[in-house]
């Protein structure tokens, strides 16, 4: 393939490069995939307000969040086993985002530990799951303190996880792993031999320093919490002094719960399909939560974001900033850092082509009227 014009194009890449289990893993959603193909598709079919002669020779695309000014309301939302697409993904990653002055969120069941990106010299924020085991939950806040990270990502969509049939489908060991492993040379030579240590890096205290898919897997069964309420959520807020985002928010009444926990910021989510089939998409729900809160504070959004364009239209509908999930999982399994860094700037053209078209010149520029309602 030529060089990359689209995050499509990324995708083609990453299933050439990665075993099959792992882009399965990257690629699906739960059980039927309804959610995952609505996110696309809802906010592909979001129409734009084409406008003429309106002077857009200079278009500012930087944005603030929690006192930072960003180059634009992009960033890099968790991604779990993301350090397993390219050797130390997470900080191929992180250093993309950090040359490019976006934010990139560290999962918790990311391969690279949160201390492995940080001693990086880009510290990300950081994601965090409720685990019924509350004090490796404050362990890990305190870690992300000490790091000085930017903002914890607390998300609480997962209670219980969602049947993931294409990764049972595509599950396997012994010779069926070592054929798939083997179909891909390139990815064993640069992640299978020399991205070790292959573990959950932040897990490892837990789960030990050699974690397979499965072990992953079992350890999210297994110890992902039901329990938790809002109360968890304001012993969160007690325990972390930063930002705090909730993600994970459908419901225009949820988010009015969040907004009073004590939350900084809401990501409007559907986990990328991953969860509750069948859930509006993002783009749908996104309308509602916005009029919901009535900006009592900053609302980010995720789920099916493709271009540019998804930006723009995740903006109008109204999201202050944009997380992006598969699209850089993509580049990074395709192209590495470089590519992660070269998905952004297609990201940033887009967006500017779409921001000129529309008759808008600065991120807050951005609105409802920047859709066509007819």
């Amino acid at each position: 393939m030529k060089r990359p014009a689209s995050v499509g194009d990324y995708r083609a890449l990453a299933k050439a490069r990665l075993p099959h289990f792992l882009f399965e893993y990257l690629d699906g959603g739960s059980y039927g995939e309804v959610t995952l193909r609505r996110n696309v598709a809802d906010l592909a079919s979001v129409p734009l307000r084409q406008r003429v002669l309106r002077d857009v020779a200079a278009i500012d695309l930087s944005a603030e969040l929690f006192g930072r000014r960003y180059a634009m309301p992009v960033g890099l939302g968790p991604v779990g086993l993301a350090g397993l697409y390219a050797r130390r993904g997470e900080v191929q990653a992180a250093r993309a985002a950090a040359a490019a002055n976006v934010p990139f969120a560290l999962s918790t069941v990311g391969a690279c530990s949160l201390r492995e990106v940080a001693r990086s010299g880009n510290v990300p924020w950081f994601q965090l799951y409720f685990v019924k085991d509350r004090g490796f939950v404050q362990r890990m806040i305190e870690t992300a303190a000490e790091a000085g990270c930017g903002a914890l990502v607390l998300t609480v969509d997962l209670a219980v996880p969602g049947s993931r049939y294409r990764d049972a489908r595509a599950a396997g060991a012994g010779l069926r792993r070592a054929l798939q492993l083997a179909a891909r040379p390139g990815w064993l030579w640069d992640v299978g031999l020399h991205g070790r240590p292959h573990s959950l890096g932040n897990l490892e205290p837990i789960v030990g320093n050699k974690a397979p898919l499965a072990d992953f897997q079992k350890w999210i069964h297994n110890n992902f919490d039901a329990t938790v309420s809002w109360s968890d959520v304001e012993w969160v807020r007690r325990q972390w002094q930063g930002p705090l985002i909730i993600k994970g928010i459908l419901d225009p009444q949820d988010a009015v719960a969040a907004a009073g926990s004590g939350a900084d910021a809401i990501v409007v989510s559907n986990h990328g399909g991953r969860q509750l089939d069948g859930v509006t998409s993002t783009a749908r729900a996104l309308p509602r939560v916005a009029e919901a809160v009535g900006g009592r504070l900053p609302l980010l959004a995720d789920g099916g974001v493709r271009s540019g364009l998804d930006v723009v239209r995740m903006l109008a509908l109204g999201a202050d900033f944009v997380l992006l999930g598969r699209a850089w999982a993509y580049a990074l399994a395709g192209g590495g850092e470089q590519g992660v860094a070269h998905a952004l700037r297609l990201i940033e053209a887009e967006m500017r082509v779409a921001m000129a078209l529309t008759g808008t010149t600065s991120i807050a520029a951005i609105g409802a009227e920047t859709l066509d309602r007819n």
